[in-house]
């Protein structure tokens, strides 16, 4: 199965910054770029329009960048105009339904984010910034080259890493605002993507890189899969930082990791790898062990179990297996090491799902008395809003009462469960 894969850690997402990535993956840039520049024709307002992928040199990196000149006027461009030309442009020979398809899915999710956020009907909508003939070049170019890779075939996949959003504030029509975008975050919200604040003070994601990537419905994996890389692209946009590279890597591979997955499916977004680590030991003693679990669990572990074994000589042993994420993966090792005397160590970085999870705190009245219990509150965010998929309270809460009140904690967890209704309702 191909796979693209989006490292995004060191860039966020731009159009123009996707769309240079991507022409690097086609046999004939130019000519994508000459198609592209014909949309001058469908849009009114339009003088110049002149488009170049051009190398250049980043922190000793040789990447794509996209050189744009554009001369336009465009106010009062509405997103009915937007839309209309952007189908008369794709009623040209050649071009697939698939393209057709996905180029008015991402223009409609930026109408529509503009529209809920300014509560009017999305054919009324005027998009400002967004109303520039390089949001459909943006647009069509991504387009045309995912149909090109074959990206829009069932067997192919594309993934992405998480999603820096940047921070601070930018200029926009409408005044200063914070970063990320309002479009932007309309857009996120309905997506299964993960993202995180910063890492600098400037816009990073943009509302049609955003866009362009949710409507390609990637799974989000904070590593690479396990892939045959055939090729892989490095490119810019027009920001640059004193302090952030702003440069993304794209690989084009093979891979059999994610062969079967539906990318559209709510728990594709709780995708993440980590590592299991194992060992077998057959000459250490219980006493080294207990001390071995009670030194790892001061450490970036997610968790660790010992099983007991049969060696092939017959000899009693032990199997541990410790689950961590992959940066933590040659720290752990070495402890182990150290500590076991063992002299092989495997681990596999593998693919799990893991669902959200918060603590809450809620007073539960027992014996007449209000006692502060914490839950942990297993959750799945879907499209039919949050769904609960346990509640469970803090052993350590349900000991300390067990102790006040004499009770077993057994007891005091069946009373604590007797509530949960109550909990249940005051759940957001």
């Amino acid at each position: 199965m191909k796979v693209l894969y989006l490292d995004l850690n060191n860039s966020g997402i731009s159009g123009d910054m996707f769309l240079a990535s991507l022409l690097g993956l086609v046999s004939e840039p130019n000519r994508i770029l000459n198609e592209l520049k014909e949309i001058k024709n469908y849009l009114p307002g339009v003088t110049k329009l002149d488009i170049n992928l051009i190398k250049t040199s980043k922190s000793g990196i040789q990447i794509n960048q996209l050189q744009i000149n554009i001369k336009e006027s465009k106010n009062h461009r509405s997103a009915e105009v937007l839309k209309n030309s952007l189908n008369d442009y794709l009623k040209r020979e050649g071009i697939s339904d698939s393209v057709k398809s996905y180029a008015n899915k991402v223009l409609g999710a930026l109408v529509q984010a503009e529209s809920e956020i300014h509560e009017k009907l999305m054919d009324n909508i005027h998009l400002h910034e967004l109303s520039s003939v390089d949001t459909l070049v943006d647009i069509v170019g991504v387009a045309l080259t995912i149909d090109e890779i074959g990206g829009f075939k069932e067997e192919f996949r594309i993934a992405c890493s998480k999603i820096p959003l940047g921070g601070g504030t930018i200029n926009t029509a409408h005044g200063l605002i914070a970063v990320p975008a309002p479009a932007t975050l309309k857009i996120i919200e309905k997506s299964n993507l993960m993202t995180y604040g910063g890492p600098i003070e400037s816009e990073l994601v943009t509302p049609t890189g955003i866009a362009l990537l949710v409507n390609l419905t990637p799974v989000v994996m904070e590593y690479q899969p396990n892939m045959k890389i055939i090729k892989s692209i490095y490119s810019t946009g027009q920001k640059k930082f004193q302090n952030f590279l702003n440069i993304m890597r794209i690989f084009l591979g093979e891979t059999s990791e994610l062969s079967g997955l539906d990318s559209s499916h709510p728990l594709q977004k709780y995708l993440e790898q980590i590592t299991l680590i194992e060992t077998d030991v057959d000459d250490v003693s219980g006493e080294i062990l207990g001390n071995f679990i009670n030194n790892l669990a001061k450490e970036e572990i997610l968790d660790i179990q010992i099983s007991p074994s049969i060696t092939k000589k017959n000899r009693p042993s032990h199997i541990i297996k410790i689950l961590c994420y992959p940066k933590y993966t040659f720290d752990i090792i070495e402890k182990i090491i150290h500590e076991l005397g063992t002299l092989g160590v495997r681990f596999n970085t593998i693919t799990r799902i893991c669902v959200e999870r918060k603590i809450e705190t809620h007073n539960i009245e027992i014996n007449g008395k209000l006692y502060e219990i914490r839950f942990k509150i297993s959750y799945i965010e879907s499209q039919k809003g949050k769904e609960i998929v346990n509640i469970k309270p803090e052993y350590e809460d349900l000991k300390y009462i067990s102790e006040k009140l004499e009770l077993s904690v057994k007891k005091i967890q069946l009373i604590v469960q007797s509530k949960l209704k109550y909990i249940l309702n005051g759940i957001k």
